[in-house]
């Protein structure tokens, strides 16, 4: 008797896979998917679920299907990278330190000096002291400030 191929020893692995890029490359974009992925989780269940089945029909039936050094591998390196996964997102995420100490909604920002586009230093009180374009005398209401989170 010919063996088969094991279809869902590859169908779950390609599931994990697919969870692993996708998270970075397309669900990191959407706040529902990025704060918590449970998209690529679901990914993941799924394609656990589908190795399982594949390993057990690899090792129940090894006549019948092929798969059981394979099949073995792939689950190992699956749940080495969900595992991964799991923790760069759910534990070294949450060590970032705390913005405490940011500025909030409505609240008047410290002064500060930083570098400007050609390297001159620029203060906060300078950029509200100096005059509005197109009107001659009249002060900045507020300066719009732009926050990029670190660690990317």
């Amino acid at each position: 008797m010919k063996r088969r191929w094991n279809f869902s020893l590859w169908a779950g692995f390609l599931l994990v896979v697919l969870g692993l890029v996708s998270y970075v490359t397309f669900f990191v974009r959407f706040p529902i998917t990025r704060d918590f992925p449970w998209a690529n989780l679901l990914l993941f269940f799924a394609g656990a679920v589908l190795l399982g089945k594949g390993l057990i029909r690899s090792f129940r039936q090894p006549e019948l299907y092929r798969g059981k050094i394979l099949g073995s591998i792939l689950a190992a390196v699956s749940l080495a990278g969900i595992g991964f996964f799991s923790y760069g997102l759910f534990y070294l995420v949450r060590q970032l330190p705390s913005s405490a100490a940011a500025p909030r909604l409505g609240q008047k920002a410290p002064d500060f000096t930083l570098p400007d586009q050609n390297g001159k230093p620029v203060t906060l009180a300078e950029l509200l002291a100096s005059p509005s374009a197109g009107t001659a005398g009249a002060r900045a209401n507020g300066v719009l400030l732009i926050f990029y989170r670190g660690y990317w």
